[in-house]
């Protein structure tokens, strides 16, 4: 059937009760559509959303939920914190390099895909914009595909061009794409963190960054760098200097040569603007972007991840607090080891030594019901405030020793005291 263009209300009447239905995420998060498909909240019963990351805090509500909605989340953004830990929704633990698995195999079979896409080319093209991540695969594998078609979406060159003839329905909805400013949160610990990390990484190296202030700090910590690769499952506005100021060349890279590669982007109107129409960034699906053999092939891997809490034998819990679904498995895993087997690369941790109210992130015990997302076998650097701890190699008592040493100062003699009770 050729798509055309309908009302998103006329749309999301082709959602049926005990549909699944895919929900585009991060920045391009349709809203439109789904306030119309909340709209239909009455007549409808037991639709399942599946989604990574979504954008919007005035989107998902509670009272939606009761029996109509059923979010089935890949990834827990904070919009939808609250209803994943509800009794009636829920969240699937999963590496973002196998989500696309679960569409193509059938294990979580797709009956609509709502999308946000850039407005049509002369050839009926559209692009997936900002994220192309799973999108592509659920438009590949959905019954059916609904599109909201935004000239405020950028057109990003890779996987994610569709043709309209692979899309059922179009919904016109030009809106500003939601934007996140992540340096506004950078603190003095997080410049601190990325000081210590910027001496683990030499030059020709190539960067993942996970998401947060973090992340953008050891990007501001590079400067005096030179050819810097990037091969990352997304980015923010922390790389746009680098890239400015010609750091970041991509010249050294193994795989992709001269390309930055990743599989979305979050950030500012600017960020937006750099990736739109830009053949030097390549948006690819992240079934390939996060597999550990594609990113072993390019040489000086440097993986830069974050945690809620390790313990101190190097266990790492980075999707919940305790039993309460914080985020996700993400991309963590596949690009701890992927840099772990890369010639040269560096898988690292790095965290405030603490959380915003003085609780100490490095622990005796991860809290009951946490999540193990990296496991202490993959460990290898874990970097904060207060220095580096490297525990590839170490048995369980160097390893506790090392992180004590990174801890906060006012929490050492408490951890010391249970690295006493624990190994003598």
């Amino acid at each position: 059937m050729d798509p055309f263009f309908v009302s998103a209300d006329e749309a999301v009447r082709s959602i049926k009760s005990g549909d699944r239905v895919f929900v585009h995420g991060s920045a391009a998060t349709p809203v439109h559509l789904l306030k119309s498909l909340f709209a239909r909240g009455a007549e409808l019963k037991n639709v399942e959303l599946v989604s990574i990351t979504t954008l919007g805090n005035d989107i998902f509500r509670q009272e939606d939920f009761n029996g109509r909605f059923f979010m089935n989340s890949m990834f827990v953004s904070r919009n939808i914190r609250s209803i994943v830990n509800t009794d009636g929704d829920d969240y699937i633990p999963v590496f973002l390099s196998e989500v696309s698995q679960l569409f193509e195999k059938g294990i979580l079979p797709l009956d609509v895909a709502l999308v946000q896409v850039s407005p049509p080319d002369q050839h009926g093209f559209c692009s997936l914009g900002t994220s192309v991540d799973i999108a592509r695969s659920a438009t590949k594998h959905a019954r059916f595909v609904i599109a909201q078609v935004n000239g405020h979406m950028p057109r990003t060159l890779g996987d994610g061009v569709i043709h309209v003839r692979e899309i059922d329905r179009l919904v016109k909805a030009n809106a500003p794409l939601p934007e996140v400013h992540y340096a506004d949160a950078i603190t003095p610990e997080a410049i601190a963190i990325g000081k210590y990390c910027a001496e683990l990484i030499e030059d020709r190296s190539c960067l993942q960054m996970g998401i947060g202030a973090i992340p953008d700090a050891v990007l501001a910590c590079l400067h005096n760098h030179k050819d810097l690769g990037i091969h990352t499952e997304m980015f923010s506005d922390g790389l746009l200097p680098l890239v400015e100021k010609g750091i970041v060349t991509n010249r050294f890279k193994q795989k992709h040569k001269g390309k930055i590669v990743t599989s979305f982007c979050l950030g500012s109107r600017k960020l937006y603007d750099f990736v739109d129409n830009n053949p030097a960034v390549s948006f690819l699906e992240i079934d390939y972007v996060n597999d550990t053999k594609v990113i072993r092939a390019n040489s000086k891997v440097i993986a830069v991840n974050s945690a809620i809490e390790i313990d101190i034998t190097g266990q790492v819990c980075a999707d919940s607090i305790g039993t309460y679904q914080y985020s996700g498995v993400g991309g963590q895993m596949d690009f701890m080891r992927g840099a772990a087997l890369s010639e040269g690369g560096k898988p690292i941790i790095a965290m405030a030594s603490t959380t915003s109210k003085g609780v100490s992130k490095i622990v005796p015990f991860l809290k009951p019901g946490a999540g193990v997302v990296t496991t202490r076998a993959h460990m290898h650097y874990v970097v904060t405030e207060y220095g580096v701890a490297y525990l590839f190699g170490k048995n369980l008592r160097q390893r506790a020793e090392a992180l004590v040493k990174i801890a906060h100062p006012s929490h050492r003699d408490e951890l010391g005291r249970e690295l006493l009770k624990r190994f003598g």
